[in-house]
Order: C-alpha cells, then sequence, then structure tokens
C-alpha cells in the first residue's frame, strides 16, 4: 500500500474528501477554532490511570479494543471484560445488556484518549487501521501532539494520539497552545512501511494520556475539577476547558458543545461509569481528599482512595497506586 493510497484510503474512513475536512472535524472533537514525549503524561503528580464502561453488548465492544486498540483481554466472563496492555489494566467493560444508550446530549464521556508511546507506534497503528478499513471521525495535528479520532460501536468516542516532545509545547502565561491543523499524514507514515500492517497489539507503554467529558455548565465543572479535584486549567476556548497535573497540555477536557444545561446523568443507560486519577504520593492524595470534603463533594472511601462524583453524576476515583 503506497502513502498516497493510505492517504487516500484515511481520508475515505474519515468521511472527508480532502485533509482540511478531517482536520475540521478533529476541530470539532476538541472544540480548537482552526486557524511529548508520552511518559510525560504519566510522570505528572497526577495522571489518569483506567476507565469503566457501561456496554449493551460486551462482546461486541470489547473484541472492537481487542482488535483495532489492541488492548490485551486480561479477564473475560458474561457480565464484564478487563483490558490492557503489559499487564496494566486500562479498560475494564461492564454488561449491561439491557442498557438503553446514553444521548449525546448528556454529561458524560467525550472520549478516551489512548497514547502511544512514540510517533512510529501512532504511524504503525494508522497503517493498520486503514487496511481494516476502520471508520474514522477525523485526524489533525494539535502542535502539542498528532490525534486521530473515532467511536466504538456503541458510540463511545476514542481518540489515538501521539505526543510532541514537552519542549516543543508552547506556554504563555499558563496556557498552552493548542490548534487543530492539518495532519500531516505522509510525514507520519514515512516512520514506517505502509505495504505491511505490523500493527499486531498495543505497544506496552501505550497509556490512557486523558479523559474528555461532556459537562453541563463550564464554569461549574472547572470549580469541581480545579478547584476541588485539584487540577490546574492549561487551556479554555470555545465552549471548552482543558486542565491538568505537572504542566502536561492536558489530562482532562470538558465541554458543553452538545451537552450544554445538561442534567444528572442516568446510571441505567451506556457510557461512561467512572474512570481515575492516580498518584503515588499519600499526601496528594489526602490533600485531594481534604479539598473534596471541604468543597462539598459527596466522597465515598475506597480501599486505596477515594471517590467522588461531579455536578452530573461523573464518578471520578482518587487513587493511589
Amino acid at each position: 500500500m503506497t502513502i498516497d493510497l493510505t492517504r487516500r484510503t484515511l481520508l475515505q474512513l474519515a468521511g472527508a474528501t480532502s485533509l482540511a475536512m478531517a482536520a475540521a472535524a478533529a476541530a470539532r472533537a476538541e472544540g480548537i477554532p482552526q486557524g511529548g514525549g508520552p511518559t510525560y503524561a504519566s510522570r505528572t503528580p497526577m495522571h489518569v490511570g483506567m476507565v469503566t464502561l457501561r456496554v449493551k453488548n460486551l462482546d461486541t465492544v470489547a473484541d472492537y479494543y481487542r482488535d483495532v486498540i489492541g488492548l490485551a483481554v486480561m479477564e473475560r466472563s458474561a457480565t464484564a471484560a478487563k483490558l490492557g496492555t503489559a499487564g496494566i489494566t486500562l479498560l475494564v467493560l461492564d454488561a449491561r445488556p439491557n442498557a438503553a444508550i446514553e444521548p449525546r446530549n448528556a454529561a458524560g464521556l467525550y472520549h478516551t484518549a489512548f497514547l502511544m508511546p512514540t510517533r512510529k507506534d501512532l504511524a504503525r497503528w494508522l497503517v493498520a487501521a486503514a487496511s481494516h478499513r476502520v471508520k474514522l471521525s477525523g485526524f489533525a495535528d494539535h502542535l502539542v501532539s498528532e490525534s486521530v479520532y473515532l467511536d466504538d460501536p456503541e458510540g463511545n468516542g476514542i481518540e489515538v494520539y501521539a505526543d510532541r516532545a514537552p519542549s516543543q509545547w508552547q506556554w504563555s502565561e499558563g496556557t498552552v497552545k493548542m490548534a487543530s491543523d492539518e495532519l500531516n499524514i505522509p510525514d507520519l507514515l514515512s516512520l514506517t512501511n505502509t505495504r505491511i500492517a505490523d500493527y499486531a497489539k498495543a505497544p506496552d507503554g501505550m497509556r490512557i494520556g486523558h479523559m474528555h467529558l461532556r459537562v453541563g455548565d463550564l464554569t461549574e465543572a472547572e470549580r469541581f475539577y480545579h478547584g476541588t479535584v485539584g487540577l490546574d486549567p492549561t487551556r479554555k476556548r470555545n465552549g471548552a476547558a482543558f486542565l491538568s497535573s505537572g504542566r502536561y497540555h492536558h489530562h482532562l477536557g470538558m465541554n458543553v458543545w452538545q451537552s450544554e444545561g445538561a442534567g444528572q446523568r442516568d446510571d441505567s443507560t451506556t457510557g461512561l461509569a467512572w474512570f481515575s486519577l492516580v498518584t503515588e504520593k499519600q499526601d496528594i492524595l489526602a490533600a485531594q481528599e481534604e479539598r473534596l470534603r471541604k468543597g462539598g463533594a459527596k466522597v465515598t472511601a475506597l480501599a486505596d482512595g477515594v471517590e467522588a462524583i461531579d455536578p452530573w453524576g461523573t464518578r471520578v476515583r482518587l487513587l493511589r497506586v
């Protein structure tokens, strides 16, 4: 498969006739008007650990994350599946066969972002996605990273991306510069053999780099995830806000594009059950719990941390690892 053919195939899979159209789709996915070393994301004081989704068809969704993302199925039963890489759990699927699909205008998950260890890993994955005719929803260069967007069979958003080196990120007064430029597909694919789809499984170093949520009100969301949980704002624009720990570009994105004014989530529907933010330091975890309780958040003690519930019913677990 030549680079040109792969490029054309990717455009077709993204439902686009040009790179500009695909970049526009990615701009909508990150809310950035048009205009990294991957280990950095998990070296910060807090970072994303794992995600649990409620799904109607466990086998179909589990197979998708195995076959398309390359996650290993670590455990599987009639009611749940645990997937990850290198023995580390990244995703748990909880079977809810009678659940209704969560509406896209409800608060909840916008996408789970799987961070590749290297740019070459992203290129290899993209060739495999094209060769298997995986439907894509957009791709773009975000300056801090390069990203591809898609949806699982039940509409849960996914981002697969690779970071640029943190030395290349541009900061000004606490705000990181991001964009949704056209992804340079030929340059990305020059890192691998486009005639061979050799991406058989997720690299050992793959992690969930960030989560992106739908929320009902951006100010209220910032009050909870910044003021109470303790993440630092890195960017706010166009109905979206981005926060992180340790000057990562973002561990958490939040938007109101489809969900402005949304009320409490319905736990009987599919979608995000909970995600975790993890730390290695007990003092950070203790400070998190104190902030949550002082902020009036509903907090439940867990064996290795606490679980809090955001204003729309999305659960976040703050855990020590």
